[in-house]
């Protein structure tokens, strides 16, 4: 059974911060963040998966909490802060732990990266010493088809062992 369309005068505004750039939207009440972010705004790093939260491939910051896009209204995230795997980089050069997992061979076919790596960077950003258990309960959530899980956690260990104060 499908969902009828909103009428068009249930737009609701929303502004939200995404990569430190202030946007306004007026968006449908049952669009996702997730819709929001690769359809309006066009960052298509952010993957749909599952689109029901079981595979993770839709991982974004929320306030600097890793959360599924796919699950959470635009809506939702009004007055907030969201970043995606485009927000990393910094002048040109990729975020270590970016770095890291080409360095680990941390991907195959690429598709769950930027979940995988934007839910170990609220781990790291929280706990810069994680241990091997903790990286595993971040990124267990994530579903990674190629089974990289152990380049994937080496990675992070990496980032991890080197960075101090890893923000």
């Amino acid at each position: 059974m499908s969902t009828p369309s909103a009428p068009s005068g249930s737009l609701h505004a929303v502004r939200v911060t995404v990569n430190g750039r202030p946007e306004a939207l007026r968006v449908p009440a049952r669009r996702t963040l997730l819709q929001v972010l690769r359809e309006d705004l066009h960052l298509t790093g952010t993957k749909e998966g599952c689109g029901v939260g079981t595979c993770g491939a839709c991982t974004v910051l929320v306030d600097g909490r890793a959360m599924l896009s796919c699950l959470v209204l635009a809506v939702q995230a009004d007055g907030r802060t969201v970043e995606t795997i485009e927000g990393l980089s910094r002048d040109g050069a990729l975020d270590p732990l970016q770095q890291a997992f080409i360095a680990h061979d941390a991907l195959q076919c690429g598709f769950c990266t930027p979940g995988q790596v934007m839910a170990l960077r609220a781990l790291l950003r929280a706990t810069p010493h994680p241990s091997l258990d903790e990286i595993r309960r971040a990124v267990e959530g994530n579903v990674c088809r190629c089974g990289a899980y152990p380049r994937i956690q080496q990675a992070a260990l990496e980032v991890a062992r080197a960075a101090e104060g890893y923000r």
